[in-house]
Parts: C-alpha cells; structure tokens; sequence
C-alpha cells in the first residue's frame, strides 16, 4: 500500500500562494476563505517535485549522545523551479538557506528542521535535479553559547529548563517535552565559554537521561524513570501476530561491555570507581570513563557507576536493526511504525531461519531512517538493548518481581 509523502517548505509572504492583497477586486474581497492574510512565513507544499527522501535521526549505540537529525531531499529541476536564479520560477527568491522544513508521511510529520543548502545536479538532456539539506535545532543549539549566570541546587529537568531559557537560547516554551528530573544537580557557574547543546548533554548524561529532538522540531528530555507501559508496545514479528518486517540484524559482541566505571563531578577531583571483578576475570578490565558530570554529591556519583557497571558488565545480546518496507503493511501499521519516535519501545520477536524456539526481546529504539522514493518507503530503525528496564508496578512485562530495576 503506498505511503502518502508530503514535503513543505517555509515560504514567506512574497512566495507562491492565494494572499490577501488590500484593495485588490479578486484578491482583496473581505471574508473570503480563498485568497488569506499572509502574516510573514508560511509552509508551501512542494510535493510533486520530490523525488527522493533520505531522514536519519539518533544515534548508533545506547552509550553514545543523540547527533542532529539530518534530511535531503531530491526535487525534479527540469524546469529550473528550484533554480535561485530563475527569476521566473514560482520560487524565486524563496530558494535560500535558514528556511523551515517539514516532511510528512500519511500525514504523521516524521523530520522538522532548517535548510542547510541547496546543491543543484545539471545533466545535457535536461534530467536535472536539486537536492535541499537541512538539519533538526540540535544545529541551532551547537553554534549557541550560554549567558554569564549562576545555577542554584535543582533537578535535572529544572537545569534544562534553564538553559532553553538562557537569553544565548531562547527556545521557544511550546516546543519542548521536559520529564521533571530524578537526579539533583550541583549548584554551578556557566558563562559565554558554555556551549549551550555540549552543556544540555551533560545534564543528560548526569541524569542519566535521553535528550533528543522530536520528529516535530520539539526538544526532548526523558529522564531515567521515564516509562513506557508494555500495553502501548508495538511488536515487530517474522511470523504472524505483530507487524511485519523486512529484516533484522543482531549483534552479540563486546561493543557495550565495561566491567570498570571510572567517574568525576565538576569542581571536585575525587574519581569514583565501580567494578564487577566476576566480569573482569572473565573478560578483563574494560573502562567506561566520563568527567566534569554535574551530580550534586560523590555518592550520587557512585550510585551512577554502579549501575553503568551493573547493566554493561556482560556481552549484549539485541536486535541491533530491524528494517520495514512499509508499502507493504497495511495503513494501521504503516501509521503505527510512522508514529514511533526516539526512545520509544518496541518488541522484536523473530525465529531464526524458521528454526523453533522463537527469540523475544524489548528494546529501545535510538535511531529512525527513512528512504522514500516515487516507489517505496523503507524504514530502518536502530534499537537499544532494554535488558534493565524500570521495574513499572502492575505492568504485565515490566511489572514481574525479581526483574528490572526499580530505581536508582
């Protein structure tokens, strides 16, 4: 079943459309619902000019930090419509760099962000072709720096309040999630030398948290009690009763494995150290190291070096891919893959070449790609192991005694 695509870009209210113009017999007829205010910038809709779709959002491993979300998109240029020069493009004057950019997919917006650049492909017969790049507000927040300021004592989701709230910031108040926060952060200094997203990702990594931005431009912070109840979980199946895939990929290896946890605070040169020496005799001493983290005391410290320790002292076995074509599910699934965003969970069942017993597993999902062309829309999503989930009291999965971890 073919996936309805749809690509808009932000226009001002000089570009295409139905305006009001004032004193106009056809465009200025008061209460008209055809010709509208235009009210400085707009998104127009650029659809049957595209030609292919590339969105790659996340990260490659559980450990590392969210990069920014990226899109390309390639338009048919045989008129020279997304052509800067052309003056008698309908575009013309609207194909620049630091517009904003949204692509949809069955209505469900999948990437939000601003255009990088535009990078036209000319050939002798006329196929030629443009290509616009742009990138989610991670961009925008790494060329940011913070404002001279003081921090007092507070939570996690409290500190990241204040950085979008920072004057260097100003991220607007309706485009962020923000979990509330479970680890108290040191009272600290920052100052023009701050680099506003490396400042936001050290709160994640104090936390420990996931601070991403959405599919809809919005940023992001799950702290580490963040839930989600096995009831909303979809499951990715090879078999009948979930939604099918095209292919998975897992991996068994020591990519994720530290027996040793060697942390430090900001201000203070005591190193905390955890060990699993069980693991070490068998696998030997492999570090995971992080300094100048925010945690109030050295004992919250410990109590995060313990728990790195407790979840990576042995090799992981996950589902590190799972690849859907979604022309072939139907719209419900479609809709359902289309509506996952990072950091959501899903369940992954898959019997290997057929061969009974079936293996199940949770995991997280840390990346979301899309391929999408006249023909075919694949989805490929990167997944986290969730082998230490929260324990979540009267969840059939993640509510059994004796598994999970309540809380640290």
């Amino acid at each position: 079943m073919a996936v309805v695509e749809k690509v808009e870009l932000g226009f001002d209210e000089n570009g295409p459309g139905n305006f009001f113009i004032l004193d106009d017999v056809v465009n200025g007829v008061l209460d008209n619902t055809t010709y509208v205010l235009g009210g400085g910038s707009f998104f127009y809709d650029v659809s049957a000019y595209v030609q292919q779709i590339n969105v790659s959002r996340g990260k490659s491993r559980a450990l590392d930090r969210y990069q920014a979300g990226h899109v390309t998109v390639q338009f048919n240029n045989r008129n020279r419509y997304f052509d800067p020069t052309y003056a008698a493009s309908p575009f013309y004057g609207q194909i620049v760099p630091r517009r904003d950019m949204r692509v949809w997919a069955n209505g469900v917006i999948v990437f939000y962000g601003t255009v990088d650049d535009w990078n036209l492909d000319y050939a002798p017969n006329g196929d030629s072709s443009a290509t616009v790049s742009a990138y989610d507000g991670f961009a925008f927040l790494a060329q940011q720096t913070l404002t001279t300021a003081t921090n007092s004592v507070e939570l996690s989701g409290t500190r990241v309040g204040k950085v979008l709230d920072d004057a260097g910031v100003a991220w607007p108040s309706g485009q962020r999630t923000i979990d509330a926060g479970v680890e108290t952060l040191q009272g600290d200094d920052v100052s023009p030398a701050d680099n506003a997203l490396q400042y936001l990702q050290l709160i994640e990594s104090t936390e420990p948290g996931e601070l991403f931005i959405g599919k809809d431009g919005s940023l992001v912070f799950q702290d580490r009690n963040h839930v989600f109840p096995s009831a909303s979980v979809p499951t990715l199946s090879d078999t009948a009763g979930g939604i099918t895939y095209s292919s998975v990929r897992v991996v068994y290896g020591s990519e994720l494995l530290y027996t040793q946890s060697e942390l430090s605070r900001k201000g203070s040169s005591t190193i905390v150290q955890a060990n699993d020496l069980t693991a070490q005799s068998d696998y030997g001493v492999r570090t995971l190291s992080e300094d100048g983290l925010l945690h109030n005391t050295d004992a919250a410290l410990a109590n995060l070096a313990t728990y790195l320790v407790g979840q990576y002292a042995q090799p992981e076995y996950r589902f590190d891919q799972v690849e859907l074509i979604l022309s072939q599910l139907g719209t419900t699934d479609q809709n359902t893959i289309l509506g996952l965003e990072l950091g959501s969970v899903v369940k992954v069942q898959f019997t290997p070449n057929g061969i009974a017993p079936a293996i199940s597993k949770y995991a997280r999902v840390i990346s979301i790609n899309h391929t999408a062309s006249l023909v075919e829309h694949r989805v490929t999503l990167g997944l986290g192991t969730l082998n230490a989930t929260l324990f979540q009291l009267d969840d059939v999965a993640f509510g059994i005694l004796d598994t999970g971890t309540l809380a640290f």
